[in-house]
This record gives C-alpha cells, sequence and structure tokens, in this order.
C-alpha cells in the first residue's frame, strides 16, 4: 500500500491534505482581502486629510498675500507708527555714507550680565528690581494658644 492509497477514517490522505492545504489557503486569501481593504481605508482617509490640509494652505497663502500687500503696510505705517516717506533732505550722499561706513557702528553701553554683577559684588542685579527696605515689611509674630 503506497503513501498516497492510505486511508483514514474512508479518506484518502491525499485528499485530507488536499483539502486542509484549500482552507488554509481560502483563509489566507480571506486575511488579505481584510487587510487590503483597512489598507485601503486609511489609505483614502490621509487623502482626505491631504486634501483637507491643501485646502487649508491655500486659504493660508492667500491670507498673507492679503497681510503683505505694500498699500495695507504703508497704510498701517502711518495710522500706528505716524511714519511717513523720506524727504530729499534726509536722504544721504555718497561722501555721507563713505564716512558713515568708515566710522563703523555707533558704540552700545554693555550691560553687565547677572553673572558679572553678583561676581563683582554688587548689590544691584541688572533686570531685578532691588528688595523693600525692611519698615516696608512688618514682620508677624503668631500667636500662640489661638
Amino acid at each position: 500500500m503506497s503513501l498516497l492509497d492510505r486511508r483514514v477514517r474512508g479518506f484518502r490522505l491525499v485528499d485530507l491534505v488536499g483539502l486542509s492545504l484549500l482552507v488554509a489557503l481560502i483563509l489566507g486569501v480571506y486575511l488579505a482581502k481584510t487587510m487590503a481593504g483597512r489598507e485601503r481605508a486609511e489609505i483614502a482617509r490621509v487623502e482626505r486629510q491631504i486634501s483637507v490640509e491643501k485646502a487649508r494652505i491655500r486659504l493660508l497663502q492667500a491670507e498673507v498675500a492679503h497681510l503683505e500687500q505694500p498699500g495695507r503696510i504703508e497704510r498701517l505705517s502711518v495710522t500706528y507708527l505716524k511714519m511717513e516717506p523720506v524727504t530729499a533732505g534726509r536722504e544721504a550722499t555718497v561722501d555721507q555714507i563713505i564716512d558713515l561706513a568708515r566710522s563703523g557702528p555707533p558704540k552700545k553701553e554693555k550691560a553687565p550680565s547677572v553673572v558679572a554683577a553678583m561676581v563683582n559684588g554688587g548689590d544691584a542685579i541688572p533686570g531685578v528690581p532691588p528688595p523693600p527696605p525692611p519698615e516696608a515689611q512688618p514682620l508677624r509674630v503668631a500667636e500662640a494658644g489661638r
């Protein structure tokens, strides 16, 4: 008796192996289809999100274009900053520009840092207000037995 002709409970072994392979193949195709459907739904969701974001980008670009209009900026600068166009008397000549370039940028007073003030022993720390005098803060003594 060969392996192909062997019977198990009335069925040939080859038929049982073929049936189990068919069931495994059916389950595999079903799982693949289910996973592909999930992926398809995820892809559709991402594409909808991309289209919403593209519309939002177009809206923001239109808003930026509106905010950057030179006429609007000029009106705001005149209204709120009291700016006006430069007059001819305020323009520099070539010689003045050369003199300005040679002199370099204006010198600034460098404020000491907080660490430098602490190291040098200074009582005042830049950017920190001094503490109030002691008489401004009366001490409160807790009464016992209340």
